[in-house]
């Protein structure tokens, strides 16, 4: 089997999950002699990232082209070698990260089996829906009341909520208002379901408001809380770590596995979040993984942008004894519901693991040619 096409399609989209805002992805599909075609994805968000990448992406070509698909491994390895002279992680990560997961596709395809068979097995038997969401709303008590009616319509172990993002919600900034949120979300969920608070890009906490916020949440039970003092800011997270007894989660916006051993390193995360539409892919995301897994730490497959991620994520987590949930929007959203010809689903709150081959999805090109991103 040999690769004849490669092809980067950006794309831009309103998203419900995020006020409706306009968000981008970069798409990549491989085309092969023998009729198959692989998939992948980079989170890469703004416009201008988007096209960049599609650039590098195009820049990349040769080095696939007439190559066997499923020497994926060689293929990671050719494009480190011949990008390492524009630098690691960002545009650069994108570009091999979703190379990398449409290959990871493809092999799958051709052997007749989901990534997660070819990564080893699975090694849970189902894994609970977490529900990822924003607060959005300015009203805080019918905000908590609509997330808890996401969170009993998922049958979800319990919920991830962003903090400092788009709409009139305005949490992160007031302490008073961030604390009467967290009470009210108890409030309406509960004492048995989970609480994580993820603290947004927009919002700039110093390490005492971290600890002080900290505290005053654990009062309402929360699982973890996540980038508090951003994505890197080792002698803060040190010192917020020894204030408090919740988990501190970060490392989504890491961009390859030196990075996640990096923070592993400081001591300071409980939690490694990882993306593998940023952390050059499948390949990327196991070998950060296993850094996590050496360190006795949880890790989080990060998935929030279309069907393509999540499915490698799914079969990521289910293939890691340090996987606990996975992350899924409560909103129907054209990535994740029209972008695949089956929707990614779970049963009475929990997914199985997948069986389909390759990533176990089926793109409709159809319904992406709506959302391509004008030249």
């Amino acid at each position: 089997m040999k690769i004849t096409d490669v092809e980067a399609l950006p794309v831009a989209y309103a998203e419900p999950n995020d006020s409706n805002a306009t968000r981008h992805l970069l798409f990549v599909r491989i085309s092969t002699d023998e009729g198959l075609r692989g998939w992948g994805e980079a989170v890469t968000m703004w416009p201008e990232a988007t096209r960049a990448t599609a650039a590098l992406v195009d820049g990349l070509r040769p080095l696939l082209l007439s190559r066997d698909p499923r020497e994926h491994a060689l293929i990671h390895q050719a494009l480190s070698g011949h990008t390492w002279w524009y630098g690691n992680g960002g545009l650069t990560s994108f570009a091999i990260s979703a190379l990398d997961i449409a290959l990871w596709d493809l092999t799958g395809q051709a052997a007749g089996l989901n990534i997660l068979d070819l990564i080893g097995g699975a090694v849970h038997e189902s894994l609970p829906v977490l529900v990822s969401c924003h607060a959005m709303e300015a009203d805080l008590n019918a905000m908590a009341a609509r997330m808890a009616g996401w969170v009993a319509d998922h049958d979800a172990v319990g919920i991830k909520v962003g903090f400092g993002k788009r709409g009139a919600a305005a949490l992160g900034i007031d302490a008073d208002r961030d604390v009467a949120f967290v009470e009210a979300l108890r409030r309406e969920l509960g004492p048995d379901k989970s609480i994580m608070i993820d603290i947004g890009a927009s919002v700039s906490w110093d390490v005492r408001t971290a600890i002080a916020r900290t505290l005053a949440f654990e009062e309402f039970g929360i699982a973890w809380i996540e980038e508090p003092l951003g994505a890197d800011n080792p002698s803060g997270y040190a010192e917020l770590r020894d204030r408090v007894t919740t988990k501190i989660a970060y490392g989504e916006r890491e961009w390859t596995p030196r990075g996640i051993q990096r923070i592993v390193d400081t001591g300071t995360v409980d939690v490694v979040g990882i993306d593998p539409g940023r952390c050059e892919g499948v390949t990327g995301w196991l070998a950060a993984a296993g850094r996590v897994r050496a360190a006795a730490r949880e890790v989080n497959a990060h998935a929030w942008s279309s069907a393509v991620v999540t499915a490698a994520s799914l079969a990521l987590s289910f293939a890691s004894p340090h996987c606990h949930q996975v992350e899924i929007k409560p909103l129907v959203n054209p990535m994740e519901h029209s972008l695949p010809t089956t929707p990614l689903t779970a049963t009475n709150g929990r997914f199985t693991a997948p069986v389909r081959p390759g990533l176990g999805i089926e793109i409709d090109e159809a319904a992406l040619q709506q959302y391509r991103l004008d030249d």
